[in-house]
């Protein structure tokens, strides 16, 4: 019969079958004669199972006609027929059965490894995982993040957006490797460093009095306005900071209106249902019916600051700072003022 032609005689050498074990089963490793592919088996093994062609090729994704040749191109390697077309449904022969059992081993033994190098791959990879607050978006940080990637391309580089308070608790339970933020904290194990004090915005209705004007704006020429501010929490934030300069220049808006964040802001601003404070690089973001003006206030400003775990000497923190000092020296930016 057919089927005694896939039993393979005892010598030559190298024509026998190799075993070796695994830790539950002894699989047979198939000779080198072989030009076997992995698709192959997986291929057979799937028609197999499926015990029809059409459905294989559905669950395979490919269509009928190439998984038919590929079926075709093991049974001419092997020398036998793998299925009994005749039967519905479809039905292994011996030699089918006998090759299913061996296939589904290798390729269980396949994935064991491919599972093993992955995470071989995965605990040799360096990770790198930043928190940042949205407002830092719309400066340099982008840029900084984008010559980051370039020179260090096997860093596993994460971002996240967390507000500075966030960002505390994230550096001290190892979330995050360095935060960028607006607000200074006072805390033994997190170290903060000033990038630069940032110049205020104010963001006006199209409609508003004031949006014509092309000079600077005084703070008390806003007392008589809604002024939004974000975000709502958690506190101390951005928020807090733009009160600051309300109070320190005794000027008492008409409403103070809390909103979540920058967006939900601008769009009360674009209703004209108020107006609101922003970091000069938000003027990036532009919207319908929002303009911005410079404040006539000299310490009407906001910091960028970046905050890592106290004592963390990483090569990798010390490769964004050096990042961020070359931008601002292209830019014009005096570091830490």
């Amino acid at each position: 019969m057919w089927f005694r032609d896939i039993s393979l005689p005892p010598s030559p050498p190298h024509r026998t079958f190799k075993n070796f074990k695994s830790k539950t089963k002894r699989v047979t490793i198939i000779p080198g004669r072989y030009r076997l592919e992995s698709r192959q088996l997986r291929y057979f093994v799937t028609v197999a199972r499926e015990r029809n062609f059409t459905r294989a090729a559905e669950k395979l994704h490919i269509a009928q006609p190439p998984l038919s040749r590929q079926i075709q191109a093991l049974e001419e390697e092997f020398g036998v027929e793998l299925f009994d077309r005749a039967s519905r449904p479809l039905a292994m022969t011996e030699a089918g059965r006998l090759l299913f059992d061996q296939a589904v081993l290798v390729l269980e033994r396949m994935d064991e490894m491919k599972s093993m190098l992955r995470r071989l791959r995965e605990a040799e990879l360096q990770r790198f995982r930043i928190g940042f607050v949205a407002s830092t978006l719309y400066g340099y940080l982008p840029e900084v993040i984008r010559r980051y990637r370039v020179t260090r391309p096997n860093v596993d580089l994460t971002l996240l957006e967390l507000t500075t308070i966030e960002q505390i608790a994230a550096l001290k339970e190892g979330r995050i490797d360095v935060g960028f933020g607006r607000i200074r904290f006072d805390d033994p194990a997190v170290q903060q460093t000033l990038l630069r004090n940032e110049r205020l915005s104010v963001a006006l209705p199209l409609q508003h009095p004031l949006a014509s004007r092309m000079d600077a704006i005084r703070l008390r020429e806003l007392a008589s306005d809604v002024l939004v501010v974000y975000p709502m929490a958690p506190r101390p934030s951005y928020a807090d900071q733009v009160l600051g300069l309300y109070r320190a220049k005794e000027v008492k808006p008409a409403l103070v209106r809390e909103v979540r964040e920058l967006q939900t802001a601008l769009g009360l601003v674009a209703a004209e249902a108020g107006i609101c404070l922003v970091p000069a690089s938000v003027e990036r973001l532009r919207r319908d019916n929002v303009v911005y003006r410079a404040l006539d206030e000299p310490d009407a400003v906001t910091p960028v600051i970046m905050s890592t775990r106290k004592g963390d000497r990483s090569v990798e923190i010390g490769h964004v700072l050096r990042l961020v000092k070359e931008m601002y020296r292209k830019e014009g930016i005096a570091f830490g003022a």
